[in-house]
């Protein structure tokens, strides 16, 4: 094989994550829906028994699912080029990609799922382009269409959150579209691991759907400009006056991304508490539960409040493996360092996201997330 050969769909949340990455690092590669005879007969046996996008087959034949280890695999042969090295930038890359990742589900469903006036024709479209080709395209894709309905009620956008979700989206998007009109990118002058997790949501669902684009293209324009800019292999930054490609200097991190955080705090910190405990109980109440199990997508609902709002919604561990790569870099640093980080998280509301832990590790096996 010549090229790395990208398993995934337009329309998917987390390919947009690992395409935006192999755009960036100038790799190779071309792009497909995973539903080829070489696919099934070559790729799927490698993937430990769940099928899911995004899936990369390197050029050595390779095979790698989820684009978080998409991503750990290329960084690590490109001299973890997009890994800032200073200590509150370095939090900061992997806590963005666990917000990518997971704190933004809600309005990425909600957006998708409860604007069908608006949706309904563009995602059929799509659905049936994943479909393997047969007379009951149209019908499978419209059964998936439907599963995936129930799914965006599993996390909490249900109708008597629609009004909570929308408002703290709004808020959000005023408060990135104040960050991008300062910086191009989370961090300065070129992508982090923390941009690639946020393009997942913001480019997959909520800047590429008919709803959501709308919104994003006329209340926060420049948002919409990093969305785009996180397609393109150039920098694309030239209506920026600093054109150095480079991290903001000295451990930056501006007011405008303090803000960001405290917006995404209000409801990411006490979800991620609920899950936790959720979690917790579950595998409290697993007694059996062998290392090197898999690890399922969600264990049960935890239970918030949010502006008088009470939100139920799925418990999910792959937050807390990607949690915990946060909690270890900050182990990781020295006192100082994490004096620093301390003080930045304590500004933003995200203090607590160091501490909230499930009892179990998750680690990775043959291509899954399993129970260490």
């Amino acid at each position: 094989m010549s090229e790395i050969t990208l398993y995934g769909s337009a329309l998917s949340l987390y390919t947009g994550k690992a395409r935006s990455y192999l755009i960036k690092s100038g790799l190779h590669y071309r792009e497909t829906v995973p539903t080829t005879e070489h696919f099934q007969r070559q790729v799927l046996p490698k993937m430990g028994g769940r099928q899911s996008i995004p899936t990369v087959e390197t050029t050595t034949g390779d095979v790698i699912r989820d684009g978080t280890a998409i991503i750990d695999h290329y960084e690590a042969e490109n001299a973890n080029r997009f890994s800032p090295e200073s200590p509150k930038q370095r939090i900061l890359s992997k806590l963005f990609d666990v917000i990518g990742a997971e704190g933004l589900l809600r309005p990425a469903m909600h957006y998708r799922w409860n604007f069908p006036k608006d949706n309904h024709d563009f995602l059929s479209f799509h659905f049936a382009a994943l479909m393997p080709r047969s007379p009951e395209r149209q019908q499978q894709a419209e059964k998936n269409m439907d599963r995936m309905r129930t799914a965006c009620q599993m996390f909490g956008a249900v109708p008597d959150t629609f009004e909570l979700v929308e408002s703290l989206y709004a808020e959000l998007l005023e408060k990135l579209n104040l960050h991008f009109a300062e910086q191009p990118y989370l961090l300065g002058g070129k992508p982090c691991i923390g941009d690639f997790g946020m393009i997942a949501p913001l480019y997959g669902h909520l800047g590429r759907d008919p709803a959501p684009l709308a919104l994003m293209q006329t209340q926060a324009v420049r948002l919409f400009r990093w969305v785009e800019r996180m397609n393109r292999p150039e920098l694309d930054i030239g209506e920026f006056e600093d054109q150095s490609g480079m991290y903001l200097q000295d451990d930056c991190v501006p007011e405008s991304l303090i803000n960001v955080l405290k917006q995404i705090a209000i409801d990411f910190v006490p979800e991620t508490k609920a899950a936790s405990a959720c979690i917790n109980q579950w595998l409290d109440d697993q007694t059996d539960l062998a290392p090197a199990t898999p690890v399922e997508r969600g264990v049960g609902l935890g239970s918030f409040e949010i502006r008088g709002v009470t939100v139920n919604a799925l418990a999910q561990p792959y937050r807390f493996y990607l949690l915990k790569r946060v909690q270890d870099e900050y182990t990781s640093l020295d006192a100082t360092g994490r004096r620093q980080v301390d003080d930045m998280l304590a500004a933003c509301d995200m203090e607590e996201i160091l501490d909230i832990k499930i009892s179990r590790d998750i680690g990775r096996e043959n291509n899954r997330e399993v129970w260490l």
